[in-house]
């Protein structure tokens, strides 16, 4: 075994977590290590989650326009073919492009990238931890003899880390007693690279993950069914975005049985028979796919986790604390491992703050103000409290409103469906909540967020001039509505 190499910090994982901490630890003078399974970093959300997922979405919406909408628009075209090859081979090219600019940033910041499988080894409580490393081999190094990574020996590196960083996010989640089989029970990772549209997709779950998937496939001519155990879709968001949603997707064709289990899955060829309860007995449907979006589960269920003495809660999440700071000194975790929502933009804002507050810098994730989007369309976006949770807690708010259909915009580009909701408090106006359902709704709720954050109100964005004909003057119009100013109210 080599000598070990000793570095400051450690990071076990490059996802949006891992890779953001690598590169501002480097930032702050730090020498780091990365480490991932992958070839191409990035993890889950690059390489089959947010980005490739947004890929097909773009390019699934273009198809689906061009075949009914564009002769609205005075375009006319014959009826569009689909290439799905092609379609994938974008999604696939753009994947890569952004790998590869990740790998840049490593090597123009010094970050020293090691391919392969991390395990920690308890040592002497003062001593700094171990690190060994089953690996393909290192970046950025060039094999003097130019051999290709795919060629070279596996090797056991061993590296030394005053701190380490756990960033190893998450991984699909199984229904009870039907595993993947990667063909026909299937997990996002295989939904965003079928090579051919299933006559029928059953979509276990009505989460972000299953329903924008699941429009995909239904653009590009799959008939889906959704399959959602509680009685609604996206539970975490406002109801009255979420029941909009609901009716848009109904008449884009999506099928829903809500209230409905799912208890068995029989394969027969390269089809399955699924079986289902929706509370009046057992039924079953036959179907080509059926994609498990039930939810995702921490990857922390390595061994090493109990001989180091890492602490864990009772879903598998490890137990931090304010500094993301585990049970055991020098080891610190983020993202999808801890508490909280499991989005990429959440882990990438703890990997920054985790690494500053190890510099002892007094940084700060906003919670109470970290948006959630759902890419369908219309798009639905939300920050701060539903009107739910404020009924719950008896807070008192005021609820200002704006439509889509009242949008110069809005009716320019053809995207009347939606609007803008804005909670604010009763008494002192602050913002509490923004919730939107329509197009690029995922851009518009960027400026709630900051408004949010800053601690802003209802008055204060309406006294924000905002450029005209845009989508963000919803924005505006929904926060005048508060005061029942709203001009086109």
């Amino acid at each position: 075994m080599p000598e070990t190499e000793q570095f400051d910090l450690i990071v076990i994982g490059a996802g949006p977590g891992g890779y953001v901490a690598a590169i501002r630890g480097a930032q702050l003078g730090m020498k780091v290590a990365i480490i991932e399974q992958r070839d191409q970093p990035g993890g889950v959300c690059l390489n089959e989650g947010c980005i490739p997922s947004k890929a097909l979405l773009d390019s699934s919406e273009l198809y689906s326009r061009a075949g009914s909408q564009f002769s609205q628009h005075g375009i006319e075209i014959p009826p569009p073919r689909l290439n799905l090859a092609a379609m994938l081979r974008r999604k696939d090219g753009i994947v890569k492009k952004l790998g590869d600019g990740i790998s840049h940033l490593f090597n123009s910041h010094e970050i020293q990238r090691f391919i392969g499988t991390a395990r920690i080894v308890a040592g002497e409580p003062d001593t700094p931890l171990q690190v060994l490393v089953e690996t393909k081999g290192q970046l950025p190094l060039i094999d003097p003899g130019g051999v290709p990574l795919q060629d070279q020996e596996i090797a056991l590196q061993q590296l030394q880390g005053a701190r380490i960083l756990l960033a190893t996010g998450s991984e699909a989640t199984p229904l009870p007693g039907i595993p993947f089989d990667g063909q026909v029970v299937v997990s996002a990772r295989e939904a965003l690279s079928f090579d051919t549209v299933p006559q029928h997709l059953i979509v276990a779950g009505g989460g972000y993950i299953g329903l924008e998937l699941g429009s995909v496939w239904k653009r590009l001519g799959a008939q889906v069914t959704v399959m959602e155990m509680l009685p609604q879709i996206l539970p975490t968001m406002d109801r009255q975005v979420a029941d909009t949603l609901y009716r848009s997707l109904r008449k884009q064709g999506i099928q829903f049985k809500l209230g409905t289990r799912i208890t068995a899955v029989r394969r027969i060829g390269a089809k399955a028979i699924v079986q289902y309860n929706a509370g009046t007995g057992s039924e079953e449907i036959d179907c080509d796919k059926v994609l498990v979006a039930v939810g995702r589960r921490p990857n922390s269920s390595e061994s090493w986790y109990d001989q180091l003495g890492i602490v864990r809660d009772e879903k598998g999440r490890v137990v931090v604390n304010e500094d993301y700071r585990t049970s055991r000194e020098g080891m610190y975790a983020i993202g999808d491992l801890i508490s909280g929502p499991m989005l990429a933009h959440k882990a990438s804002m703890e990997a920054i703050v985790c690494v500053e507050r190890i510099k002892g810098q007094p940084s700060l994730v906003e919670y109470d103000s970290i948006p959630a989007v759902c890419y369908t369309h219309p798009e639905a976006a939300s920050v701060g409290k539903t009107e739910e949770q404020l009924k719950a807690a008896g807070i008192p708010y005021i609820v200002g409103r704006s439509n889509y259909a009242a949008s110069g915009r809005a009716r320019c580009l053809d995207e009347s469906e939606g609007f803008v909701k804005i909670l604010a408090h009763a008494t002192s106006d602050r913002i509490l909540g923004v919730h939107i359902i329509g197009a690029h709704a995922s851009d518009l709720i960027a400026e709630a967020t900051t408004v949010i954050s800053f601690g802003g109100t209802a008055r204060d964005i309406a006294l924000t001039c905002h450029a005209h004909p845009t989508l963000s003057e919803l924005i505006r119009e929904a926060a005048l509505d508060i005061h029942h100013q709203a001009i086109h109210g």
